[in-house]
């Protein structure tokens, strides 16, 4: 899928008030502008038009808009996130989908699901049930994505405790490739199913940089993982490398920065 548009949302000056289950301290609001003003120039340097929210102090996750919405070739559904906190995020980015999308299918109490739990592998969905994603929001978002035309599987990553989300652990990088973070194999093991002919393992040191994005031509990465880099050159891959040291402190990766379609 060739994107075009991306929704983005810049930190509000409360984003140290976030959740995190981190231990590195409180992340720099001015370095985190600069990073995501980086990461929104990468987006445009694929091709993308972005749209971008205002930062809303209500909720200081906010720029972690991935998490409300799963959005798709054919159709936009709303999440309902699974920390109470950030529930009411969906109405913006709703909000900003209305431009795009005519119809929005949307998940309903007790659902709860974040958008960081769904990853797409070439037109199937794997949901991922975990601390944020209950078995009622996957059951749910399977449907909607069988009702849009596509397939969908769920995975149980409750028992992982490195995961905070699905994605967390794995980055489907097209052409068959996939990337796994260490000592989750087996709770993904679905993903070997659906067409991907190689599985990258990421290091334990390297955990983080399992959390790419490709983006039309480019694999954004975070910065600071030079085997993985090294990986996906061998492999034809052209990573474009972010510093994301302030939104790893709040248990943020570089796909939850951004709606993509």
């Amino acid at each position: 899928m060739r994107f075009t548009r991306a929704i983005v949302r810049p930190p509000g000056g409360n984003f140290a008030h976030g959740l995190t289950s981190a231990s590195a301290g409180p992340p720099d609001l001015e370095e985190a502008l600069g990073q995501h003003r980086r990461y929104c120039d990468a987006l445009r340097g694929c091709g993308l038009e972005l749209t971008s929210l205002e930062p809303d102090l209500r909720f200081p996750d906010g720029t972690f808009v991935e998490d409300a919405a799963v959005v798709t070739a054919r159709g936009a559904i709303l999440t309902r996130p699974g920390a109470p906190t950030r529930i009411g995020e969906i109405d913006s980015v709703g909000g900003a989908l209305d431009a795009f999308f005519a119809h929005k299918l949307g998940i309903a109490a007790p659902g709860t699901v974040d958008g960081g739990d769904v990853c797409e592998i070439d037109g199937h969905f794997l949901i991922g049930v975990s601390a944020r994603t209950n078995d009622a929001g996957a059951g749910q978002l399977a449907q909607h994505l069988r009702q849009l035309g596509y397939s969908a599987s769920i995975v149980d990553i409750r028992a992982s405790k490195t995961l905070l989300h699905l994605k967390t652990g794995i980055a489907y990088l097209g052409e068959g490739v996939g990337l796994v973070g260490a000592g989750i194999e087996r709770e993904l093991a679905p993903m070997s199913g659906f067409g991907i002919r190689e599985l990258i393992a990421v290091s334990a040191e390297e955990s983080y940089a399992a959390n790419c994005v490709r983006v039309n031509e480019s694999v954004l990465m975070p910065a600071g993982y030079p085997r993985i880099a090294a990986a996906l050159r061998e492999r034809g891959f052209r990573p474009l490398l972010l510093e994301m040291s302030e939104y790893k402190k709040m248990d943020g990766g570089l796909s939850c920065l951004s709606l993509r379609f």
